[in-house]
């Protein structure tokens, strides 16, 4: 029920999503559909790969067996799971305090280069 002045409009649930959910969801999606979509560069600071080397290898093979190797991985996946920690809606104790340090362009760029070095751990497919 809405009060407006001395009526009372009683609205179903469906009537309310459909007059005022709807349009402003949409609005919002139509929104990030315009953003301009950034641009990986494969060419990453170093201070960065040092830190993600750490534990993920510098050449994206880790070394701990629990620690996942980020060589070859898709550069969509990694946005998502690196997106996820920053916003805390994946949690990891060593991941989130790295990942909330990150720009969308930081996790773009650290996407693309990973993605572009070699599963095997022995060469690089980027220069």
């Amino acid at each position: 029920m809405i009060l407006t002045g001395n009526k009372r409009i009683h609205i179903t649930r469906c009537e309310l999503h459909r007059r005022y959910i709807l349009p402003v969801v949409s609005i919002l999606l139509l929104q990030a559909c315009l953003e301009e979509p950034l641009t990986a560069n494969d060419d990453v600071g170093e201070d960065k790969l040092a830190k993600c080397g750490a534990c993920h290898g510098l050449n994206g093979i880790s070394n701990i067996p629990i620690i996942p190797n980020l060589a070859g991985q898709k550069a969509e996946y990694t946005v998502l799971q690196l997106k996820a920690f920053r916003s805390g809606e994946r949690v990891n104790a060593a991941m989130t305090p790295h990942a909330k340090s990150l720009s969308d362009q930081d996790i773009a760029d650290l996407a693309a280069h990973y993605a572009n070095l070699d599963p095997s751990g022995k060469s690089s497919s980027s220069p």
